[in-house]
C-alpha cells in the first residue's frame, strides 16, 4: 500500500460511489482501504456481476441496486461519480455538505508523481499511448490510464511507483475535479461530442477547460492551435502555454494520416518537457503501434484494404480518417464506409466535400440512418442495414482492387454492441468471414 494511504485515514466517513464500472469498483476499494463506510449504487442488474458482490462482501459495502432514492445517500459525506453519470438527476437527494467528485479527483488527492494529463475529442487515447511510449523508451518509468486501462485508484492500490503518471481524461472525469492538477496539461481538440449527456457545447469545453484551472506558472499547457482565438478570450489557467499545428518533424509508420501528425508533435511537446529530445522521440516511434481499432488494417484482400476505426465515434474521427484511408495512386474515390450507431451530435454535412471526393458508397447500419441517409443520398449512394454483419457483406461485394471497406461510425455503439472494441471485433470476424467464403467459392453473387 502507498505510504500516503493507511487504514483509518476515513474512519467515520460514509463514501457513496454511483455506477459499478471499472472506476466505480476501484474508487469503492480505495474507500475500503482509506476505511470507508461504502455505499455502491448500480441502477442496472446487469452490471453488477458476481466478483462484484463477493467484492463488496469481502470488503463490508452497502450494495444497493436499482433506482436511486435520497435514502441512499444520507449520511454521505463523499460522493464519486462514475463517468457518464449525470449530477442533475441526483442533486436533490444529496446532503448539501456532501462533497461531489470524480474518481480522478479522488485518486489525485494521494498521488505524489508529476502527471501529464491529455484530454480532447478524438486522438487523445492514441495521443496518450504516444506519450507513455515514448518516455518508457526513453528510461522513464510510466503508469497509463484514467479514462483508458487502470483507474488511477488501481495505480493507488497497487503500492507501485513509476516516475511519470500519463492519464487520459475525459469530459465527465473533468466535470467534477476540484484539485486536480497535471504538471503538463494536453488539449489535442475540440468538437461536437456527447451531447446526448451533456446539456450543452459550452458544458462540454468547460469541463474540458477544467484540466488547466489548477495549474500553475511553471506548469505547461499544450494546446492545438485550432483552440487559440478562443482560449485567448477567456482566463482558464496560469500555466505556460504552446500552441501547436502538425509538421512533418516525425515520421511514425503505424501513425498515417495528417491527424496523426498533429498527435506526434503534442507528444513531443509534452516529453520534451521530462527531458526527451527529437532523436529520442523518432527512435522511439519506429516501434510504436496504437490501440486496436484506431485505423486497425484487418487485411487485403484480393487488393481491397479493410479498415477497422470502430474508436472513431464522432463526426470529426470520420473526417480524420476519410483524410488518412486513400491509398497514393488509388482513385479519389475508393472508400466503401460502413457508419452508423447512436449519435451523439456533431454536423453531418461538414463531410460532404470530403464524402464527394473520397467516398464510393455509404453503409449505414444500426441507429442513426436519420441523421447521416438525408444528408448523404444525393451526394453518393447510400443503403442502411439492420446489422452491421449484412452491411459489411455488401461493402466487400462492391470493392474492387484499390478500394478501401472503412469501419469509421461517427457515432457510439451502444445500438447494437456493448462497446466500440465489441463493434470492431465483429466488424473483424464479418470481414475475414466474408472473404474466407470468397476463397471457397461460396458467395456467386460476388464471382
Amino acid at each position: 500500500m502507498r505510504e500516503l494511504i493507511h487504514q483509518g485515514q476515513l474512519r467515520g466517513h460514509q463514501g457513496v460511489v454511483v455506477g459499478a464500472g471499472s472506476s466505480g469498483i476501484a474508487a469503492a476499494r480505495l474507500l475500503s482501504a482509506l476505511g470507508a463506510q461504502v455505499h455502491l449504487l448500480e441502477r442496472d442488474a446487469i452490471n453488477v456481476t458476481q466478483k462484484i458482490r463477493d467484492l463488496g462482501t469481502d470488503l463490508g459495502w452497502d450494495l444497493r441496486i436499482g433506482a436511486h432514492t435520497a435514502e441512499d445517500f444520507a449520511g454521505a459525506n463523499l460522493l464519486i461519480l462514475s463517468p457518464g453519470v449525470p449530477l442533475k438527476a441526483l442533486a436533490p437527494m444529496i446532503p448539501k455538505t456532501c462533497k461531489v467528485v470524480s474518481e480522478l479527483e479522488f485518486a489525485s488527492w494521494f498521488v505524489t508523481e508529476p502527471i501529464i494529463a491529455v484530454t480532447g475529442t478524438t486522438g487523445k487515447t492514441t495521443t496518450t499511448g504516444l506519450i507513455s511510449h515514448i518516455l518508457e523508451f526513453n528510461g522513464k518509468t510510466v503508469f497509463t490510464g484514467g479514462n483508458i486501462g487502470t483507474p488511477l485508484s488501481e495505480y493507488l492500490l497497487s503500492g507501485k511507483r513509476v516516475d511519470v503518471l500519463v492519464l487520459e481524461v475525459s469530459s465527465f472525469q473533468l466535470q467534477h475535479v476540484r484539485s486536480f492538477h497535471p504538471q503538463v496539461g494536453v488539449f489535442v481538440n475540440f468538437s461536437p461530442n456527447h451531447l446526448d449527456v451533456h446539456t450543452s457545447l459550452e458544458e462540454y469545453f468547460t469541463a474540458k477547460l477544467n484540466l488547466f484551472a489548477r495549474m500553475q506558472e511553471n506548469d505547461l499547457a499544450v494546446i492545438h492551435l485550432s483552440l487559440k482565438d478562443e482560449l485567448e478570450g477567456r482566463s482558464f489557467t496560469r500555466a505556460r502555454r504552446v500552441y501547436y499545428v502538425g509538421t512533418d518533424r516525425f515520421a511514425c509508420p503505424a501513425l498515417p494520416g495528417p491527424h496523426n501528425q498533429e498527435n506526434l508533435e503534442a507528444a513531443w511537446l509534452a516529453c520534451r518537457s521530462f527531458g526527451v529530445d527529437e532523436a529520442g522521440v523518432q527512435r522511439a516511434i519506429q516501434t510504436f503501434h496504437p490501440k486496436a481499432h484506431r485505423l486497425e488494417l484487418v487485411g487485403e484482400y484480393a487488393g481491397v484494404r479493410c479498415i477497422d476505426d470502430s474508436k472513431a465515434t464522432t463526426i470529426t474521427a470520420l473526417g480524420a480518417a476519410l483524410k488518412s484511408c486513400s491509398a497514393p495512386g488509388a482513385p479519389a474515390k475508393n472508400i466503401m464506409l460502413l457508419a452508423g450507431g447512436g449519435f451523439k451530435g456533431g454536423d453531418v454535412g461538414s463531410l460532404n466535400a470530403l464524402l464527394k471526393e473520397r467516398v464510393k458508397a455509404v453503409f449505414l447500419f444500426g441507429a442513426g440512418r436519420e441523421h447521416f441517409e438525408p444528408v448523404w443520398k444525393d451526394l453518393v449512394p447510400v443503403q442502411w442495414s439492420a446489422s452491421l454483419e449484412e452491411a459489411v457483406v455488401l461493402a466487400c461485394r462492391g470493392a474492387v482492387d484499390g478500394d478501401v471497406v472503412l469501419l469509421s461510425p461517427a457515432t457510439s455503439s451502444f445500438d447494437l454492441f456493448s462497446d466500440y472494441k465489441a463493434r470492431g471485433k465483429a466488424f473483424q470476424a464479418a470481414v475475414k468471414t466474408y472473404y474466407a467464403g470468397i476463397n471457397n467459392d461460396s458467395d456467386p453473387q460476388r464471382n
